[in-house]
């Protein structure tokens, strides 16, 4: 049975659309961006109604989601009521400029939005990069289980990623697939 993965995100500068990307490349899921105007193309919630995991991405602005997935949030309710992701499978990374950035109130307001909809959550399942001789480049160099959290710098292009945040993305989006397999 083919199950599906369904990547809603927004990113501003195109750093959490690479991100998205390593994600669906590693859970084979479907992109599903949300538009500067905080929209979903035609057929967006209906595609987020047929899948069987969704995994929310937003950047780190000012210590939160971004106003955009902010709405694409909050017009979810529709579904709430509905309870039309109930059981489904959920998961969330972010990218922000600093290291810390405030990274973790971001995945908790995803978190809090899957377990508001009745969602199961898939973390990291990642051991940290914490010892003296890790680089920057390691996986889950910044150490996060609730969720992905990578780091751009604010002068970096989208190009200029860290190698290590993209593979730590397409490991995440594998752990996604796998849990997508096992709940099955």
């Amino acid at each position: 049975m083919n199950k599906s993965i369904v990547i809603v995100f927004h990113s501003g500068y195109g750093h959490t659309r690479k991100i998205a990307e390593a994600v669906a490349e590693g859970s084979r899921g479907q992109l599903l961006a949300i538009d500067a105007e905080g929209n979903l193309p035609e057929g967006g919630w209906e595609s987020l109604a047929a899948a069987d995991a969704i995994v929310f991405g937003s950047p780190t602005y000012m210590g939160n989601v971004s106003w955009q997935f902010k709405k694409f949030a909050d017009e979810s309710s529709k579904v709430w009521g509905a309870q039309g992701w109930k059981d489904k499978l959920g998961a969330a990374f972010t990218n922000s400029a600093s290291v810390a950035g405030d990274k973790q109130t971001t995945l908790y307001t995803m978190f809090t939005l899957a377990q508001q909809h009745g969602m199961m959550w898939v973390g990291t399942g990642m051991m940290p990069s914490n010892a003296k001789a890790a680089r920057r480049d390691d996986v889950n160099y910044l150490s996060s289980f609730a969720g992905l959290a990578t780091a751009t710098p604010s002068d970096a292009s989208a190009d200029e990623m860290v190698r290590g945040d993209l593979q730590t993305a397409i490991l995440f989006g594998q752990r996604v697939r796998d849990s997508v397999a096992r709940v099955a």
